[in-house]
């Protein structure tokens, strides 16, 4: 954007040119009207777009109308138009960029309660190398409910019973207050969890009283004391609260491991500093590590004295896998401490950010599925896979997806950008310029004002329960009686013209017992496995 229009932009929004060039044009073609005896038709044709303008502001379906009043609807006329009109368009629908059309569509339709519905067959190539599909069952099953769960903290003082899809972590600051509201209320109504991100916990997420889980990232916001540092007192206060299910440690993020993260003072607002516990108008700082430890014991450590001071809340971990030995490390730290988390969720590198380095986002991480698998495969040879539930995220839409990743190993999945779309979100990817076109991720009160709470609220517990019935048909379908039976030998996926494997085929597993007995089942355990230990990240010679 030019300056001159940043700075017109400031003192009068250009979004509503459209709507006042209407107002303009009923003032000209009134005074042809009256003055020259011209027709009528245009003042009656500008007085209707006026009209519309009215109606578009202060509506309350439409996030996009509200905020682009008159124009907006050719978005809707475009969309309206797209089938008899694709052969104009680049992207097809199941062009992912960074989601397809189809799976945009997809979360649209069922947070609005309609039809999901696809006639005259897949639009998918079946035969490319890359097509997966689930076998089903001649004896497929009838299940009562589609509300799935799984207990995390089993043994603990407050284990959680959570939902088998929840929203994943994004921080008040990152989305606005209005967003924050409404995922929440969706959450409250629909049981399930929803993690607050490391911005902390906000008067908005306690507003409706959902499910929590508290993330707590490196600058400990929400539990550090002046010079950054973690607060036991502070945190307690938090961890306590009755609304709090669950405490997760942040290491690394997908979208940008690695990396610290910067919100410059003018966007660290009254509100967002209560949040965090920093200074207002002040850059708020991020650090890439931790300081409250040093070494893969210590982190255990730390991790059970988060435990403590929360009152036997389930606690662990949340890392997008990067140096192998690192993991490594902290396994071995586990069996050597006899100190186990109670939950891990990895990161996908495939995951979302408000805002990152173009080269972290494309080139650092490991992608969800090996990161998962190699997880999985760990807790599998130490036998600590039972007492560690995994969760994960990274562009987990639709049902399938879900089903994938727990043949892959996890328990539950969480989604980020699967519940911004239900709020609204048409990938406009202005997230980092605070000029969300929806409302979602700004801070902008006239912006997320567009996003009505009690509306978006109701489409993401739509998102929710629509997706999980999805998910119970698949299970039903493959005759099993709970998604957590579904196993890579559900999973099929071409590998070429003439040949397709299961996934527990093509990919690598570890049986239980393997690693505690010295085998060394895969290259990467066979390698790294040696060079890791409990006592530091830095791999050993």
């Amino acid at each position: 954007m030019h300056a001159w229009l940043h700075t017109l932009n400031q003192y009068y929004p250009v979004r509503y040119t459209a709507w006042l060039l209407c107002a303009v044009g009923l003032l000209l073609s009134a005074f042809a009207w009256v003055g020259f005896g011209t027709s009528g038709m245009l003042v009656l044709l500008f007085a209707l777009l006026l009209a519309l303008g009215v109606h578009d502001v202060l509506q309350t379906r439409h996030s996009v109308l509200r905020n682009y009043p008159v124009i907006g609807h050719l978005r809707f006329l475009l969309e309206f138009i797209r089938p008899e009109m694709r052969q104009y368009f680049i992207e097809s629908d199941n062009e992912a960029a960074p989601f397809s059309r189809q799976q945009r569509s997809l979360v649209y339709q069922r947070s609005k309660g309609e039809p999901d519905k696809r006639p005259f067959g897949t639009q998918m190539d079946v035969g490319a190398t890359g097509y997966e599909w689930i076998n089903h069952s001649l004896v497929p099953t009838t299940l009562a409910t589609h509300d799935f769960r799984v207990t995390i903290g089993v043994g603990r003082a407050q284990p959680y019973s959570a939902s088998v899809f929840n929203i994943s972590a994004m921080s008040f600051g990152a989305l606005s207050a209005n967003a924050i509201l409404a995922l929440n209320a969706g959450a409250k109504r629909g049981h399930f969890a929803h993690d607050t991100g490391e911005g902390s916990i906000s008067v908005h997420h306690q507003q409706h009283g959902g499910d929590l889980i508290w993330e707590v990232g490196s600058g400990y916001f929400g539990c550090r004391d002046a010079q950054g540092r973690f607060d036991p007192e502070r945190f307690r206060a938090n961890a306590t609260l009755p609304q709090v299910k669950m405490i997760e440690l942040k290491l690394s993020q997908g979208a940008k491991p690695g990396h610290g993260g910067v919100l410059p003072g003018p966007k660290v607002t009254l509100e967002i500093a209560a949040a965090r516990g920093v200074a207002p108008w002040v850059d708020c700082i991020s650090p890439a590590k931790h300081s409250a430890f040093d070494t893969p014991i210590e982190m255990m450590q730390f991790i059970d004295r988060l435990r403590d001071l929360s009152g036997g809340k389930p606690t662990g971990f949340k890392l997008c896998i990067g140096h192998p030995w690192e993991w490594f490390g902290l396994a071995k730290a586990m069996l050597e401490t006899g100190i186990t988390p109670d939950f891990i969720v990895i990161d996908g590198a495939e995951g979302g950010t408000g805002a990152a380095p173009l080269e972290f986002t494309d080139h650092v991480g490991a992608p969800l599925q090996e990161g998962l698998l190699l997880v999985h495969n760990t807790l599998v040879g130490l036998n600590l896979r039972d007492k560690i539930k995994l969760g994960c995220a990274g562009k987990v839409i639709s049902a399938f997806d879900i089903a994938r990743m727990m043949a892959l190993g996890a328990d539950w999945c969480n989604s980020a950008r699967g519940f911004m779309f239900a709020l609204g979100c048409i990938q406009a990817q202005n997230c980092h310029t605070g000029l969300c076109p929806t409302g979602v991720s700004t801070q902008d009160p006239q912006r997320q004002r567009a996003l009505v709470v009690p509306t978006k609220a109701e489409r993401v517990f739509q998102y929710h329960q629509s997706t999980l019935k999805a998910l119970k048909e698949l299970v039903q379908a493959a005759g099993l009686d709970h998604p957590a039976g579904i196993t890579a030998s559900h999973i099929v996926r071409r590998c070429s013209d003439h040949q397709v494997k299961l996934l527990a085929n093509l990919l690598s597993f570890v049986q239980p017992g393997e690693l505690l007995h010295g085998e060394m089942p895969h290259n990467v355990f066979k390698l790294y496995w040696p060079m890791a230990s409990a006592h530091s990240f830095q791999a050993s010679p």
